[in-house]
């Protein structure tokens, strides 16, 4: 794996980590949102993370069939929670139903704020990574000097 590779692998992490922190962002601010365009209350969404292959160019596809694949992180698919929305009894709440009911998001803060430290871990993880790769490279060239 070469230096650029790493900080390609590090930098489609941040990338998805820094996605998965404005989807956390948008669910807490929607916590309390309970009509939407497409109907109901605000849906939770999560984003779903796979590894894939980068794509070398065709001299390093010659030269690398030996050698594993560098992989980078990517953002597949943006669902929404399929958990039922929590109905709560506010008859004053200008979207209750006729009984009173509120249907409200089922949006746990407690989780989204684990969610949203693991988030930030993985990204300062990421940083860490990119910031050893550069010293690393700026140490071999010294070592050529």
């Amino acid at each position: 794996m070469s230096f650029l590779d790493a900080l390609n692998t590090s930098a489609s992490g941040l990338s998805a980590q820094r996605l998965r922190m404005n989807l956390i962002s948008s669910n807490l601010a929607n916590i309390n949102t309970t009509r939407t365009a497409e109907g109901g209350p605000y849906k939770r969404k999560d984003a779903v993370f796979a590894a894939t292959p980068q794509q070398p160019s065709f001299e390093e596809a010659l030269s690398r069939q030996l050698e594993p694949q560098n992989v980078e992180v990517q953002v597949t698919e943006i669902r929404d929670d399929l958990r039922a929305p929590i109905t709560k009894f506010d008859p004053g709440h200008p979207d209750a139903d006729e009984e009173g009911y509120v249907t409200l998001p089922n949006i746990n803060v407690v989780e989204e704020m684990v969610n949203m430290i693991s988030a930030s871990r993985s990204y300062e993880a990421n940083v860490t990574a990119i910031r050893s790769t550069k010293e690393m490279a700026a140490d071999a060239m010294e070592i050529g000097r």
